[in-house]
């Protein structure tokens, strides 16, 4: 027997939402399996079976907000094996919001009826079923709840497909990525109501029409994850007092050489300038220690390693994942390790010492077109840095005006552990190795 209780995914959760149950009980589970996503304060998790055996109870229903770690949350029992919890325990079980299956449990109430009544009844609305076209077999659980993965769900809610419509190709009928990304946009879905139900539509009102106007909003229940987002950038607000220190970057020498390197490489191992940046920035953080800093109230803690944490922008807020040892890693080692990073955070896999710790934070908002923006501070780190796009503009040089491609990166800082001084001497050693990448790589 094995009592599956709600898990701690990160080293500040207490707490989390149960999102789903992607098993039934009565279900046979393998170890390994993943039988529940959960909404922790960083992503959205999927937690595994420890044991093989059949999901005896589920204790918690899916929805569930606020359930503390250490929670019973399930059991698993072997073959043979019978419950060990209470009828007590076992009744959370009840509260779960009906479902489409729910009213099978009411059927014995309509058995009593005579044989030719219920014959009768058959007859009479057979022709309502006959009329229905035959459905696409969507994969769902018994329960009606639709089964596929988070970047499934993603990916279907970008192109407008219904999920309901589509088969699944994953273990035991689940909806993965490969099933999704082929179909044309709004596959399975009613194209007029789609658009007519868009909060994006533009309407042409005329003045009779403006008369009767009446403003709409709508509710969005805050995530877990947003609640901590919220929480701790407040908090990194109000005890660390930011400083920030601007720097204007070329990029002309990097973009050569990364044009260089990846004509050489195959295409799954093709560099980006954001893994060239992250090997700057490490070799930055070694050069001025000062920057590579922790405030930790009677003591400053100061790494031996550039563990770098990158923002990486999720549907519920962001999580970030740390290149351990960004220093020491070749580039083609930090550019694979990022491509990593990035996937199990977007398919909510990433494991708790994947994006818990760290010793300093890049956040890059250059593809969206941001010239320049400060950053919050990510406790515990002592410094964030923020990266806008590369612009061609017309620079100054030997007295004559030529084009250079400009980046405008902005350090914010903790002053209670890094003075402007040493944030300075770490902006110039940064524009240093990226002006000049090869020094970086030796």
């Amino acid at each position: 027997m094995a009592i599956v209780n709600m898990p701690a995914l990160s080293p500040t959760m207490t707490e989390g939402k149960l999102a789903k149950w992607l098993v039934n009980k009565g279900d046979t589970v393998v170890s390994g399996d993943v039988i529940a996503e959960i909404e922790t304060d960083k992503a959205l998790m999927e937690v595994e079976a420890l044991d093989d055996g059949v999901m005896a109870s589920i204790l918690v229903p899916e929805g569930s907000e606020g359930v503390a770690v250490g929670t019973p949350i399930a059991e698993i029992l072997a073959e043979g094996e019978t419950t060990a919890l209470s009828a007590s325990e076992e009744a959370p079980v009840s509260t779960e919001p009906k479902s489409a299956a729910e009213p099978q449990a009411e059927a014995p109430k309509t058995e009593a009826k005579p044989e030719a009544l219920k014959t009768e009844d058959a007859q009479t609305e057979a022709p309502k079923t006959e009329a229905k076209p035959a459905p696409v077999m969507p994969a769902v659980h018994p329960n009606n709840r639709i089964f596929a993965s988070p970047l499934a769900k993603r990916i279907a809610g970008q192109k407008s497909i219904n999920l309901a419509a589509v088969n699944g190709s994953g273990p035991h009928g689940r909806i993965i990525k490969a099933d999704i990304e082929t179909l044309p946009d709004g596959y399975g879905a009613d194209g007029a109501k789609a658009v007519m139900s868009s909060p994006q539509q533009t309407m042409q009102l005329t003045s009779q029409d403006m008369a009767s106007y009446q403003p709409q909003s709508d509710l969005i229940p805050v995530s877990s994850t947003r609640k901590v987002i919220a929480s701790r950038l407040q908090q990194s607000m109000q005890d660390a007092p930011h400083f920030y220190l601007n720097m204007d970057i070329e990029l002309d020498h990097l973009i050569a050489m990364r044009k260089s390197m990846n004509a050489a490489l195959p295409d799954e191992q093709k560099i980006s300038i954001n893994d060239m940046i992250i090997k700057a920035a490490a070799a930055a953080l070694i050069k001025v220690p000062g920057v590579n800093t922790s405030w930790e109230g009677d003591h400053i803690r100061q790494w031996h390693h550039a563990d770098i944490a990158v923002a990486v922008a999720l549907e519920g807020g962001l999580v970030t994942p740390i290149v351990w040892g960004a220093d020491i890693l070749s580039l083609t080692s930090v550019s694979a390790k990022m491509k990593e990073l990035v996937t199990k955070a977007q398919t909510g896999k990433l494991k708790l010492e994947e994006f818990s710790g760290g010793s300093f934070t890049i956040s890059n908002l250059g593809m969206y077109g941001i010239s320049s923006f400060t950053a919050v501070i990510n406790p515990p780190h002592g410094a964030i840095l923020a990266i806008g796009a590369g612009v061609e503009k017309p620079v100054v040089k030997d007295g004559n005006i030529t084009a250079a491609t400009i980046m405008t990166a902005t350090l914010s800082g903790d002053h209670r552990v890094i003075d402007g001084a040493v944030g300075a001497k770490w902006m110039a050693a940064f524009k240093n190795y990226v002006e000049n990448p090869v020094l970086a790589l030796i």
